[in-house]
């Protein structure tokens, strides 16, 4: 009789613990029913002081085990924890065992404060791309487990072994506000999985892709960015000016075309700097999502234009005779204007404009937000895609201009004239690259061991491209003069001021 009042005294008193205490894999569930307004710090909390037991159906957002030493332990869902045995004695103030559990909270609940814009059921907030779009959250025992000298190991298995990331983890300041920060946290890549080794458990994600330098050179390329913007704005402002005043004098198609990609070029940079500056404000939602459209299609203009200085240049060196386009610049425009118009259109029906923001690995990852593309999907196919098309066909015009230079070298019989025509020949070629947009195909190899030298020199070559095309729309007026009466025959006349007669446009 005295065993069965035991019994039931412990059934009893162990059912009073149960309900005392929360069950762990319920704290998520009820931290975003009661509409809580920090939902992680919410969950971190209730992680404290609950009970580990599992569900009786399995949960693919929840596991837990009793670690009682040193273990690497599977999950089973996507994620492999190594606990070191310092961690394990923190966490438990040397009784030698915890409970280790592990909790999948979706992306959405981790917002970074300064990015937030929403209006009604539109959220036009810009989010980290996050390794498989969850958040792992690991706590291990009731106690604090930080400032490890052995960390902690967390494997992300990587079924995408083309990604690139960095391990980052939820960082909540003093006023609330939340961010992404990677101190404490060393990322590695073994057999493509991301390990990600920190000296603290905390909420734990990789960011894909991240390609964000450190943010002392993000102010550096912030100057430069701005700084050059300027310098072409003013020069290509200055090449239409003269363009204008000159009009009546030189009407050649060539010279025509490299104005319409000025104007472009200066669209970009002041929409550019517009987006820059009014992103970093509060309450313009409407005006960011217009801005945003207006970089997104000044950027597509620049690319069309300098494919069409691409087709023109194909005109010229490679369909030379019998060549008839009724009104060629017309058409010319149409399609310089009107694809980037109706790209956007499509684009702004799905609503993917608004405030995006950059994230890098400092304390204040919050970086330089651009009213910009909110969705990464369109801006991959509508920017990276639509740009890969036109350096593959822009290239491979360089390449004829480089066979024509070669041919005609060979035929060269002087010595000095040969000199001559190999220094105007690759200042040619120099002028052609920057008209050809070709410093853009740099943005392909801002990734990898090289991609911080490749970021400078992509953002030190775009951001001065109007000031290169103002020099070489200088040029080639100057060479017009004063070739106006000579003969040109034998020498590729990368002015095409020769040749534009080919093209009627009448």
């Amino acid at each position: 009789m005295r065993g069965l009042y035991c019994y039931v005294l412990w059934i009893f008193s162990f059912t009073i613990q149960v309900g005392a205490d929360e069950r762990c894999y319920l704290v998520p569930e009820k931290c975003i029913q009661n509409k809580e307004r920090d939902v992680p710090s919410c969950i971190e909390k209730g992680m404290k002081n609950c009970s580990s037991s599992a569900p009786r159906l399995p949960d693919k957002r929840y596991f837990s085990t009793l670690i009682m030493s040193e273990e690497t332990v599977n999950t089973e869902r996507g994620y492999i924890i190594h606990i070191s045995d310092e961690a394990l004695q923190k966490s438990s103030n040397g009784e030698g065992n915890a409970d280790l559990i592990v909790s999948l909270i979706n992306k959405t609940f981790f917002r970074v404060d300064s990015s937030s814009v929403t209006k009604g059921n539109n959220q036009s907030e810009s989010a980290p791309m996050l390794h498989g779009q969850n958040v792992l959250g690991v706590w291990l025992g009731k106690s604090e487990v930080q400032n490890l000298s052995k960390p902690v190991h967390l494997r992300f298995i990587n079924t995408n072994q083309s990604e690139s990331g960095i391990c980052v983890y939820w960082y909540l300041d003093k006023n609330g506000k939340g961010n992404w920060r990677t101190d404490g946290c060393k990322t590695t890549v073994d057999n493509g999985d991301f390990v990600c080794s920190c000296n603290h458990l905390s909420f734990f994600a990789v960011l894909i892709n991240p390609e964000i330098p450190e943010a002392s050179h993000i102010v550096s390329l912030n100057y430069i960015s701005y700084i050059g913007s300027s310098l072409s704005i003013a020069f290509t402002a200055l090449m239409i000016i003269i363009f204008l005043c000159q009009r009546k004098k030189q009407c050649e198609h060539s010279i025509i075309i490299h104005v319409q990609l000025s104007g472009s070029l200066f669209l970009l940079h002041v929409s550019f700097l517009s987006s820059a500056w009014f992103s970093g404000r509060k309450d313009t939602d409407s005006l960011c999502q217009a801005l945003g459209l207006l970089l997104h299609w000044c950027l597509l203009a620049t690319f069309t234009w300098t494919a069409i200085e691409g087709f023109h240049l194909y005109l010229l060196l490679v369909r030379v005779f019998n060549i008839y386009i009724k009104k060629y610049l017309l058409k010319l425009s149409l399609v310089g204007w009107g694809v980037p118009t109706i790209t956007v259109i499509i684009c702004c029906a799905t609503k993917v404009y608004g405030k995006y923001t950059f994230y890098t690995s400092d304390e204040n990852s919050t970086i330089t937000p651009l009213c910009w593309i909110t969705t990464q999907i369109v801006s991959y196919i509508t920017v990276n895609g639509y740009l890969g098309l036109v350096m593959l066909f822009n290239i491979v015009m360089l390449g004829v201009v480089l066979v024509k230079m070669h041919r005609l070298r060979a035929q060269s019989l002087q010595a000095k004239d040969h000199q001559r025509k190999v220094w105007k020949e690759w200042v040619s070629l120099l002028g052609l690259s920057c008209v050809l947009g070709v410093p853009w195909a740099m943005a392909f190899s801002t990734h990898g061991p090289l991609s911080l030298p490749a970021l400078y020199v992509f953002t030190i070559l775009n951001s001065l491209q109007g000031l290169f095309i103002f020099l070489w729309f200088l040029t080639l007026t100057c060479q017009a003069q004063k070739e106006k009466h000579s003969s040109s025959k034998g020498t590729i006349q990368v002015s095409f001021n020769s040749n534009d007669d080919i093209v009627n446009a009448r």
